[in-house]
């Protein structure tokens, strides 16, 4: 996410024995099965006949944690044959319902919308009047130059293009991903920088359903957000989204199968008023009504783990990819977050990502910038995450371009005055 106040790859042998011990750790469910995860059953899902689990562990070897050239990389609307799904199973490995990936919505062009949206970033200048006059100003002008230090292989693509859902959705597929966590703002609201995205979420459970992908929302810090304005948007959700078979479900401790909503910048917010929401004894209490969830409050500071416990929040999520960069998203921190859920009945959902830059944006933050290494970075994100033994593993993120955190197809970019930064030399999906 671009806002910076919230302070590659292997071989694919070795990706390959990563991802075995990821999978047997957080087992598979089959498309066949409910979409819903056993909250604290972690391991130990059930499987149709040993056979069928002898077929899953074979797939699963060869699963890649990373994404590889889509089928569909036009930036027009196909021909529909282009957009058949071959459904055999072969296809594509199983999706992994315990991995959730974070999901943006929010770009656009002039074939879509008439304009360039989010490519077209301007340089955020620091805070420091005095830092901020020794970098440049202004905004960047697509489709060459973009807000990003990586270009995507679809170009500057909009959100809305239908081809491009169905290669972001075969990309998930091929790496074995079964959860699409969207930037969601509610209807009529939008980012600094964007449009309203809620018109898009019905194309985009649509794509998800056809390829068994599962979305979940990701909240965002919308203004003027507290408790009410917060429970009538989850029921908006739940009423306009809920029937729908790519919404996605989880199990809860108690056996429930509820919405799972991820609340970015929890923390603005004051734990008596999450609490009026969350808590069974709340005001404007939603456990145990038909809009009930699975809320999980992000983590940066220390202290926000026992913020988030007295506010009711069911579990815990780090987001940032920048090893380091807060409490939360520092991996030495993990185990000792973990066992405080554990203690706590909390669900644990450590984020990991590729690297990070976002120097194309804040041209003065270099200091933040987390290089990929040729995917070493993401292997020990990986790493650490699955040291915790965690329910559920977000990845931050599928395209974020912004802030380098993408594992969406990127390619090598010349021409123009802007130097991209690119995947070689490996190929564009590493």
């Amino acid at each position: 996410m671009a806002r910076f106040k919230r302070k590659s790859c292997v071989t694919l042998t070795a990706l390959a024995l990563l991802i075995f011990v990821i999978t047997v750790i957080l087992k598979t469910l089959t498309p066949d099965d409910t979409s819903a995860v056993d909250a604290f059953g972690l391991g130990l899902f059930a499987v149709k006949s040993q056979r069928e689990e002898d077929h899953l562990l074979r797939n699963r070897v060869n699963v890649e944690i990373r994404t590889r050239a889509p089928h569909v990389m036009t930036r027009k609307v196909p021909e529909e044959k282009e957009l058949s799904f071959q459904s055999e199973d072969h296809a594509f490995p199983p999706p992994n319902y315990n991995m959730h990936v974070f999901y943006y919505i929010w770009y656009g062009n002039p074939q879509f919308d008439g304009k360039f949206i989010h490519w077209d970033h301007p340089l955020l200048p620091h805070w420091d009047a005095k830092v901020a006059a020794g970098y440049p100003k202004g905004r960047h002008e697509p489709p060459d130059d973009i807000g990003a230090n990586f270009y995507p292989a679809l170009g500057a693509y909009s959100s809305r293009d239908p081809s491009v859902i169905e290669a972001h959705m075969q990309q998930l597929r091929t790496a074995a991903i079964g959860v699409l966590a969207v930037s969601w703002y509610p209807a009529g609201m939008k980012d600094d920088n964007g449009e309203p995205v809620d018109d898009i979420i019905p194309l985009i459970l649509e794509v998800a359903d056809k390829y068994k992908v599962k979305v979940v929302f990701h909240i965002e810090p919308y203004k003027g957000r507290d408790e009410n304005s917060m429970l009538e948007n989850i029921k908006y959700i739940v009423d306009k989204y809920g029937e729908h078979p790519a919404f996605f479900r989880y199990r809860s401790p108690s056996g429930k199968l509820l919405p799972l909503f991820y609340i970015y910048d929890s923390y603005l917010q004051n734990p008596d008023i999450w609490a009026q929401m969350l808590k069974t004894t709340g005001k404007k209490s939603i456990r145990n009504t038909p809009y009930d969830g699975v809320f999980i409050g992000l983590l940066v500071e220390e202290k926000h783990k026992k913020e988030m416990l007295a506010a009711g929040f069911d579990g815990i999520y780090t987001y940032f990819a920048t090893n380091g960069f807060s409490y939360g998203s520092s991996y030495h921190n993990w185990k000792s977050i973990k066992d405080f859920c554990d203690r706590n009945n909390l669900i644990f959902i450590p984020s990991v990502g590729p690297g990070y830059i976002d120097t194309s944006i804040r041209p003065w933050n270099s200091q933040n910038t987390r290089n990929r290494l040729n995917g070493k970075y993401y292997e020990t994100s990986l790493s650490a995450a699955v040291a915790t033994m965690p329910q559920v593993i977000s990845i931050t993120s599928f395209n974020e371009w912004h802030e380098g955190t993408q594992i969406e197809t990127a390619i090598p970019k010349t021409g123009g005055q802007t130097a991209y930064l690119d995947y070689l030399p490996h190929k564009p999906a590493v």
